[in-house]
């Protein structure tokens, strides 16, 4: 047998058999990339998003109901719903005191669900209604607004018309709320100033009636 012969064999290349195991090995791994592959585009297929939609990244057209009108802005992907309003509504309540919305300070409704304007994406919004703290005010201002004012509850009022959207939608869904239930329903809100107290007892006079509440 010479040096040839023996490299063959070494390597799986018999020539003695009808198939080498060389060639085994790679008609085996080769079919089962080819089944991997069917198998995982099948999966794949099966979970693609229904969805074709691509956005961006240039500004796009949102049309969403802004306290109760229908507003269409241009905005890029990664606009915030804070800064839409703020800049292209001109309406400035909601505040930007914190980007990632510990403070509380950019508190809006979404679809009347209290959300951080800061946080959430003005595309996400698109055909969706908001309510900002704007409509709380005017001629006769909502109860917790006059509470707010009666209890002496802001200083800097950078906090102020995020707190007031807190408590107002966390009173409505528990008119009874006692203090502690109340101070934890608005533990989302952060204040500089530290006027706890007096938020707390604004939210507490409009629980009994007070303030035309």
């Amino acid at each position: 047998m010479n040096r040839d012969q023996l490299a063959r064999i070494a390597v799986g290349d018999d020539e003695r058999g009808g198939v080498s195991r060389r060639a085994f090995i790679k008609g085996s791994g080769a079919a089962a990339a080819a089944t991997a592959i069917a198998q995982g585009a099948i999966v794949m297929a099966d979970e693609a998003p229904t969805s074709t939609a691509v956005v961006g990244p240039e500004a796009t057209a949102i049309t969403m109901t802004v306290n109760g009108r229908q507003r269409t802005v241009s905005a890029e992907p990664r606009a915030t719903l804070l800064e839409v309003l703020r800049t292209q509504l001109d309406l400035t309540g909601a505040k930007p005191v914190s980007s990632d919305g510990s403070s509380g300070a950019s508190t809006v409704w979404l679809d009347e669900k209290p959300v951080s304007a800061s946080t959430t994406l003005a595309i996400e919004c698109e055909g969706k209604s908001v309510r900002t703290v704007e409509t709380l005010g005017g001629v006769k201002p909502d109860p917790v607004v006059s509470a707010f004012a009666a209890h002496d509850a802001m200083q800097c009022g950078f906090c102020t018309p995020g707190f007031v959207v807190a408590v107002r939608a966390f009173l409505d869904k528990n008119p009874t709320a006692s203090e502690d239930e109340i101070r934890a329903g608005l533990n989302g809100n952060l204040c500089r100033c530290g006027t706890y107290a007096n938020v707390i007892a604004a939210a507490l006079d409009v629980v009994k009636g007070g303030s035309n509440g």
